[in-house]
């Protein structure tokens, strides 16, 4: 059992050294000092990293088909009344959504910013009394109302009931409205006075469209949109204006849900239109994202960059459609975020790496210091010794100081006598 535990003890790598051959130092006690501080600092550091997750960044190729994008906005039009302004979204594939109103909310703006008037739109049209019909008579009591659409009927039994009706049959016919007070509807329910009534106000308008996930554009312009021989125009004739000032602030604007991190550049952006009439264009490059919480959740929302671009409108050139657009466009990289914790091993190492890295730092810098200071020590007491192993004598009432003897004088010539003090004794 001895000779067992000698061989052990023969492995100790660690060999004890008696505390009477111990010698400290002052330069020892303050790099100890000052070496316990950072090591403490860098442990601390070691377990916030630890105690918090990390996020680790890949980028793959997006192979999702047949999703949707979910667009949020939230914009603001400090000079365009929400009478006249109408949103629409449209993509490569042919799909068109013109003048969306499901999932929007209007507000009424005066010329300070204040709310008047928040509500659905396409909600809020006053009840129609005694309306028209389409015979020509007006409605009675036991009949059942059906206005005229003005021509604009697909078939016999076709009705348009409000302005509403009215106009977007105009519309899928690639008709405009030149004068809504020459039909019933559009008369009855003040169309055209509700527009006088909003003249000077503005309009914040918010909410989402949801599109399918190809490159396409929504923007907001005045008037009524439609298609005429495979051009998007929109029906500016019945607000009997030609310009509009179409400047906006985008309060916010997210292809997606949010995730931690995320940073949308159009968020607070706003222009001013300083010409009559123009397009104000938005290009917008749209990155997939998926983020992955320490907890497994996953959310799949979307990045963007965005430039910018103003186009007035030409002498000489046909006037470009007024309004923001915005133009966006996929990207085929998917950018994934995953939170994770840093494993226990993985901590433990980088504390044993900070301890051991820091200990060893700081003995070679004490052990340069310490030998540094005894080298210079041990000459400073040579220079001493040789200066008392001198000879002095002394003669009358002067001193005179001789070099030791190992200096070489053969010659009195040869002898070099260093100007020593004269002293008066």
């Amino acid at each position: 059992m001895d000779g067992l535990m000698s061989k052990l003890r023969n492995f100790d790598a660690y060999p004890k050294i008696n505390e009477d051959f111990y010698s400290r130092t002052l330069s020892g006690g303050v790099i100890t000092l000052a070496s316990s501080i950072v090591m403490f600092l860098l442990f601390f550091s070691e377990l916030r990293l630890y105690l918090h997750a990390v996020t680790e960044t890949k980028l793959v190729v997006d192979t999702s088909r047949g999703e949707t994008l979910r667009i949020n906005f939230d914009v603001t039009f400090p000079a365009l009344p929400c009478s006249i302004l109408s949103l629409d979204a449209m993509d490569i594939s042919g799909e068109q959504h013109l003048d969306v109103k499901h999932d929007i909310i209007k507000k009424r703006l005066d010329s300070h910013g204040n709310v008047i008037e928040a509500r659905q739109d396409g909600i809020g049209a006053p009840k129609i009394e005694k309306p028209l019909q389409r015979h020509g008579g007006r409605l009675e009591h036991n009949e059942t109302y059906c206005g005229s659409c003005y021509g604009a009927e697909t078939s016999d039994e076709d009705c348009c009931n409000s302005c509403e009706e009215v106009r977007e049959a105009y519309q899928k016919k690639g008709w405009a409205v030149t004068n809504p007070d020459l039909m019933d509807q559009c008369k009855r329910e003040g169309f055209l006075q509700r527009i006088k009534d909003e003249e000077g106000e503005g309009c914040n308008i918010y909410g989402f469209l949801e599109v399918n996930k190809v490159a396409g554009n929504f923007h907001f312009a005045p008037g009524k949109s439609f298609q005429q021989s495979g051009v998007h125009v929109h029906d500016l004739l019945a607000f009997q204006k030609d310009s509009f000032n179409t400047s906006h602030k985008i309060n916010r604007l997210a292809f997606g849900e949010y995730f931690p991190g995320v940073v949308n550049p159009l968020d607070g952006v706003q222009w001013t239109q300083e010409t009559p009439s123009g397009m104000y264009q938005y290009f917008i490059k749209v990155v997939p994202t998926v983020y992955t919480d320490v907890s497994g959740d996953t959310i799949q929302s979307n990045q963007f960059s965005v430039t910018e671009h103003f186009r007035g409108a030409d002498i000489g050139r046909l006037q470009s459609l007024q309004g923001v657009f915005l133009f966006y466009d996929l990207s085929p990289i998917k950018v994934t975020f995953t939170e994770e914790h840093v494993s226990f091993l993985h901590f433990l190492t980088n504390v044993c790496a900070i301890v051991g890295g820091v200990f060893t730092v700081s003995g070679i810098l004490d052990s340069f210091i310490y030998h540094g200071q005894k080298a210079i020590k041990k000459k400073m007491e040579i220079g001493i010794r040789l200066f008392h192993s001198s000879l002095v004598f002394k003669m009358g009432n002067v001193s005179l100081l001789f070099f030791h003897p190992t200096c070489r004088s053969d010659d009195t010539a040869d002898v070099r006598i260093a100007a020593i003090a004269i002293l008066c004794i």
